[in-house]
């Protein structure tokens, strides 16, 4: 058997369709460090609440535009009026609570910085700066949650983020490889 006919083997969840698999392929578990893309992830996961991930990937470059790109150097600016052009714009979800959040959250984001130097430095730290490595067998094993994603959402609430509860921080640190849950079968993240 030449080593061209062997099969790429993913994670389940990321043979749904084609976004879920460029996502699996090219973001999802891989690790970040930069403060900017890390406030976009927490952001991201926090709209993706109730939702399916596909909805978020199908919307991004919608709410990126809508919503600066998260630069949440903007986004702490905005006022009444911009939060309610939001709600109108049909390509976002429009919650108004997640919309509030967002605008909160840049707000909190910028005391942080302002506090403890990097977002960074500040999640990092919590996974001793390297990511934790599961050795799930099947996607029914990997956890909605975790003893540190609990303590992270209950450190991020004291500093007044919103939506940011421990699922949504357990999918974040997935996402920004702070743990790596790809499944022991996935070839193409774990082989």
């Amino acid at each position: 058997m030449s080593c061209d006919s062997v099969e790429t083997v993913r994670c389940d969840w990321a043979n749904g369709g084609s976004l879920e698999r460029i996502y699996h392929d090219t973001e999802w578990g891989i690790p970040v460090h930069d403060d900017l893309k890390l406030f976009k992830m927490l952001i991201l996961e926090g709209k993706q609440a109730g939702l399916s991930w596909s909805t978020i990937l199908k919307k991004m470059a919608t709410l990126c535009h809508a919503f600066d790109d998260f630069n949440p150097y903007a986004i702490a600016d905005y006022g009444d009026d911009r939060i309610e052009k939001l709600l109108t714009d049909p390509g976002i979800i429009r919650n108004r609570l997640k919309v509030a959040a967002v605008v909160n959250n840049s707000k909190r984001y910028l005391e942080l910085i302002k506090n403890y130097g990097s977002f960074d430095g500040y999640l990092w730290k919590y996974v001793d700066f390297r990511p934790l490595v599961n050795n799930w067998q099947h996607v029914s094993q990997v956890p909605s949650s975790s003893p540190v994603s609990d303590e992270i959402s209950r450190d991020l609430k004291k500093l007044g983020f919103k939506f940011v509860g421990t699922t949504i921080i357990y999918s974040f640190m997935q996402a920004a490889g702070m743990v790596n849950d790809h499944l022991v079968s996935c070839s193409f993240r774990r082989g």
